[in-house]
């Protein structure tokens, strides 16, 4: 007679993880967050002073630089590695700044907050914002993943409502004769920076930068041509 036997449940692999140890993770994608407190410094300045007054101990550093926060995080390198380390352990937390610095769609934070319940690690952030070790807090980043995605919407809106208001009031939206000297200077910047040419057209799209035709859309090839025209070689002279 055979006897019928019932699946083997799969077993959770146990990960070894100290409670108090963090990985901080920074990322800039435009000159302009630099010189607005945003940079880098400055992220790693909140995320060590949070780190201290939770009695969290920072054991690596992730750096993504001349990144756009609309890119997907498993899109962004180092992100990535901090994420496949938080899977093996021993770290417990992903100290970041501020939510954007992880990502400005609510799909991709949510995602996040669900692999970190999924594999035993937390998300927290260095202004208080992000907190999962609660209901309330929990409560919060989903609110709060919804706040930065209609940002991020409201941005493109305004742009794309603008154009429209002109082509009604007859206004020509040709090329015109050069970029405003502030668009030029933050390519020249970024790229000198070390930021690649799709890096710096998502953060131009994501900032609601129009292009030389009044377009929405920057494309890498686009950007490489104004760094590498008389305007840009003038800015950076």
């Amino acid at each position: 007679m055979e006897i019928s036997r019932k699946p083997t449940a799969r077993r959770r692999r146990t990960v070894a993880r100290v409670s108090n140890y963090a990985i901080g993770y920074l990322r800039v994608s435009t000159a302009e967050q630099v010189k607005s407190g945003a940079g880098l410094d400055a992220q790693r300045t909140a995320i060590t002073a949070c780190a201290a007054a939770r009695g969290l101990e920072v054991i690596a550093w992730h750096v993504d630089e001349g990144v756009s926060g609309g890119t997907a995080p498993m899109k962004r390198p180092e992100l990535s590695k901090a994420l496949d380390a938080l899977a093996t352990g021993p770290a417990s937390v992903l100290l970041f700044g501020k939510a954007d610095r992880v990502g400005r769609r609510a799909t991709d934070l949510l995602a996040l907050r669900d692999r970190a319940e999924r594999e035993g690690w937390t998300l927290a952030s260095a202004d208080g914002a992000v907190d999962l070790t609660s209901p309330h807090g929990k409560l919060m980043f989903t609110m709060l993943a919804g706040v930065a995605e209609m940002e991020r919407d409201l941005i493109r809106a305004r742009t794309r409502e603008g154009l429209a208001a002109k082509r009604e009031q007859g206004v020509r939206l040709g090329r015109p004769s050069v970029l405003p000297e502030s668009v030029v200077r933050r390519i020249v910047e970024e790229r000198e920076g070390g930021a690649g040419w799709t890096a710096i057209a998502r953060g131009l799209m994501d900032d609601g930068v129009p292009t030389a035709r009044g377009g929405a859309t920057w494309h890498p090839s686009a950007v490489q041509k104004v760094y590498n025209g008389q305007d840009a070689a003038k800015v950076s002279a």
